[in-house]
């Protein structure tokens, strides 16, 4: 090993005992070599491998409502359990680097897999601007980001624009969450995605409300194929 590499791992052992580094999935302490998630959790989070089945749960919740190619999850959702402090991580606290994370874990499995190999490029579902400047970000579009990092296409986070700020989605029932996203997104070059195999990613799918409305208005630019993807799906059957 050589010098340089002994000083700069003392210094982080050193950095760690002063401001330690928690797991963003259970809150122990990271030890060297971990990074946001710690190894047991990485090893515990409930993948769905929803990408290698083609009528998965999430895809079948879009059967009839949006005309999409595939639609995968990577995580199973659960309240309590290590992905729903994650997500709270991600939206809540401050911790974008959550989301690329994730993002390039499942672009590595998707770039691999027949079902969404031929996707070209990457759109994630926008917030109103009011929303994404008081969190700082778009949870979503990170994990777009780092899907789009491994799986070496473009990621386009103002392809699709929310011009409506609605109010939460969380305890709506399905019909609620249709009428309240219906028509309050935008496509302003649509030539951009025109003849394309897009996914679109989100980062919770429940009653697929806001993926319907967003796949629908990509369905028609002309020639566009749409895919979906989301970090977690509160569906565990």
């Amino acid at each position: 090993m050589s010098p340089f590499r002994i000083i700069t791992e003392l210094a982080d052992d050193l950095l760690s005992l002063v401001y330690p580094r928690h797991c963003l999935g259970c809150g122990d302490s990271l030890v060297r070599g971990e990074d946001i998630i710690c190894l047991t959790c990485r090893y515990h989070l409930p993948e769905t491998n929803f990408h290698k089945d083609p009528e998965n749960t999430v895809f079948r919740i879009f059967w009839g409502r949006a005309n999409v190619e595939h639609a995968t999850s990577l995580f199973f959702f659960a309240k309590g359990t290590r992905i729903q402090h994650l997500m709270h991580q991600l939206k809540y606290r401050d911790r974008p680097e959550v989301g690329v994370l994730l993002g390039r874990y499942y672009g590595h499995q998707l770039k691999d897999c027949p079902l969404y190999n031929t996707v070209e490029c990457i759109v994630p579902v926008p917030l109103h601007p009011r929303k994404e400047h008081k969190r700082g970000y778009n949870q979503s579009a990170k994990f777009a980001h780092g899907l789009a990092e491994t799986m070496n296409i473009p990621c386009y986070p103002r392809a699709m624009v929310r011009n409506l700020d609605t109010s939460t989605q969380t305890k709506k029932n399905r019909i609620e969450r249709v009428d309240n996203v219906e028509r309050v997104f935008d496509i302003p070059n649509p030539t951009k995605l025109a003849g394309k195999h897009v996914l679109l990613v989100d980062d919770v799918v429940t009653t697929g409300a806001t993926l319907e409305a967003c796949a629908n208005l990509l369905l028609e630019v002309p020639g566009t194929r749409v895919s979906l993807a989301t970090i977690a799906t509160a569906f565990n059957f």
